[in-house]
């Protein structure tokens, strides 16, 4: 089990080209690494964006919101919704469960392809510091930019998830949203655009 703070813009389209220049110039300490590509499959809950069952990478993940949220703002450029979130992740050794021939063609099951960037940070006393994503930490921030294709339709996502202990939480992502956004003056991010995936749904299926 897994508690983390979120916070997550989504567009349609293709990525911007500002956006993607601040990522890769502001926020990337790698630049030989490659994008993550996979897909995952998301069971649609209508009027339960509260709830979110995947399978990604060969296992079954739920996530359950907390009935709490709260908002952050950057200037004029930057203005989102804090979410918590407790996540569990299921695995089958024997590779009999959780499979995508069992769902394909179920239209309750949603395909969503993922391109995804991420920079990792590490955050100790409310100071976030960019890390290689290769590396295990105990406390800190993911920050990623995706590109994202669900039925054939384009969209793009900005994120940052916290993990850590309970009691930093929510710092560990406040921390982190202040030292990355300080540089951004890209496209603008707005609250009427942030939302988990499970409310993303609701726009697609």
């Amino acid at each position: 089990m897994l508690t983390t703070y979120e916070v997550r813009w989504f567009y349609s389209g293709d990525i911007p080209e500002d956006t993607e220049y601040w990522f890769r110039h502001s926020c990337v300490v790698s630049h030989s690494k490659l994008p993550e590509k996979r897909e995952d499959v998301y069971l649609y809950t209508p009027n339960c964006d509260y709830l979110g069952i995947k399978i990604r990478q060969g296992g079954l993940e739920v996530k359950w919101r907390y009935p709490e949220d709260s908002s952050i703002k950057f200037g004029s450029a930057v203005e989102g919704n804090i979410e918590k979130w407790k996540k569990w992740r299921c695995l089958d050794s024997s590779e009999e469960s959780f499979q995508f021939a069992q769902i394909d063609d179920n239209p309750v099951w949603v395909k969503i392809a993922k391109i995804r960037y991420c920079q990792l940070y590490t955050v100790v006393s409310k100071l976030p510091k960019a890390v290689s994503t290769d590396i295990d930490i105990d406390n800190g921030c993911s920050l990623e930019l995706t590109s994202i294709e669900i039925n054939g339709n384009k969209w793009w996502s900005i994120a940052l998830e916290s993990f850590g202990d309970n009691c930093s939480l929510k710092d560990n992502l406040q921390a982190t949203a202040d030292f990355v956004f300080n540089s951004y003056d890209a496209f603008p991010l707005q609250a009427d655009n942030s939302y988990s995936y499970p409310s993303l749904l609701k726009f697609v299926v």
